[in-house]
């Protein structure tokens, strides 16, 4: 008689047990990031971040504005959740990031939307900004598991990130989407409010290396499982960025896809820092792609600048229906 099960793939729940039940606890005297605030969130006691117990999210729909291998056909199914564990003064989700815009959710919710996302043939279910809301997704993710979720669940962060609860997360992310910002911890401080960014960025992206290697696409080139870091050319070199594409090349691999962001835009408060109170220039962000190639990394995807558009394309607003509408080129 024929195994009907032997191609169903066990909850990760099951493999991984008590790792919700863990995650939770961490919540009591919250570690989840580098900040390490130790408030008991499950009390409402709020941190860094701000954020409290419940999940809270903006929207939650096919986003067809991420990179090819994400967004594919039918688009990337979305989250974007509240609150951030950065407070970057040039940040373009601020209306979520730092106004908190949105409402608060249960976890049954958040549950039943990534199986709607499922429904509507996303590719995938995309987090963005997870790193505060882990034990939330967790345990979501389970209850949608046993629902019959069985897409990719992608990890799209601003990159500062706990090695250690990265280290947790192996076997539930299959994609990792990370932000490498910053090769300079001042740098870091002085912009986003964070200490000690680029260890704890590095050490995250090896750990995420580790654990899904390079981006594997099926026959339509839609991504599956893999690491793709993303890189936001920032005015003025201020991130530090051919340092970081020399860490990717000499410490993680050649192989690693980039995605090279042109789309930098002084938002939120950046008018405040006159070095960050304008766009990049053509030449900084080509200067950026020619390293990249130099070093010999060429796996991903640049933006058209925006200099070379008619209307900006790279602005996000979470008042409208269309949040986002990037162009990237292969």
């Amino acid at each position: 008689m024929e195994n009907k099960n032997k191609n169903k793939k066990i909850n990760p729940a099951k493999k991984k047990p008590g790792l919700k039940e863990k995650l939770y606890g961490l919540l009591k005297n919250c570690a989840l990031c580098p900040h390490k605030c130790r408030v008991d969130r499950t009390k409402g006691e709020k941190g860094f971040c701000g954020a409290g117990f419940e999940p809270f999210i903006s929207s939650a729909m096919a986003h067809h504005g991420e990179e090819p291998p994400i967004s594919g056909t039918r688009g990337s199914g979305t989250v974007f959740f509240s609150f951030c564990n950065m407070k970057c003064v040039y940040c373009q989700n601020y209306q979520i990031s730092q106004e908190h815009e949105g409402r608060e959710i249960s976890t049954e919710d958040l549950s039943g939307m990534m199986i709607a996302l499922q429904r509507s043939e996303c590719h995938n279910i995309n987090f963005v900004s997870p790193t505060i809301w882990i034990p939330q997704i967790v345990s979501s993710f389970y209850k949608a598991k046993d629902e019959g979720l069985d897409i990719p669940l992608v990890y799209n962060t601003g990159g500062y990130d706990s090695p250690a609860i990265i280290k947790m997360l192996d076997g539930i992310f299959d994609i990792y989407m990370p932000d490498a910002r910053y090769s300079s911890n001042e740098m870091a401080e002085k912009y986003s409010g964070i200490k000690n960014y680029v260890e704890n960025n590095r050490l995250s992206l090896k750990e995420m290396y580790r654990q899904v290697g390079g981006p594997v696409t099926d026959k339509n080139g839609v991504a599956i499982r893999g690491l793709l870091i993303r890189l936001l050319v920032l005015p003025g070199d201020t991130g530090g960025i051919r340092e970081t594409l020399e860490f990717i090349k000499y410490e993680l691999s050649e192989k690693v896809y980039l995605s090279i962001m042109a789309q930098y835009h002084p938002e939120y408060i950046a008018c405040n820092f006159p070095e960050l109170s304008r766009r990049i220039t053509l030449k900084e962000y080509r200067e950026v792609t020619d390293y990249a190639s130099k070093l010999g990394l060429v796996n991903g995807w640049v933006q058209d600048h925006p200099a070379l558009e008619e209307e900006d394309l790279f602005l996000p607003d979470f008042r409208k229906k269309k949040v986002f509408k990037y162009y990237y080129k292969k």
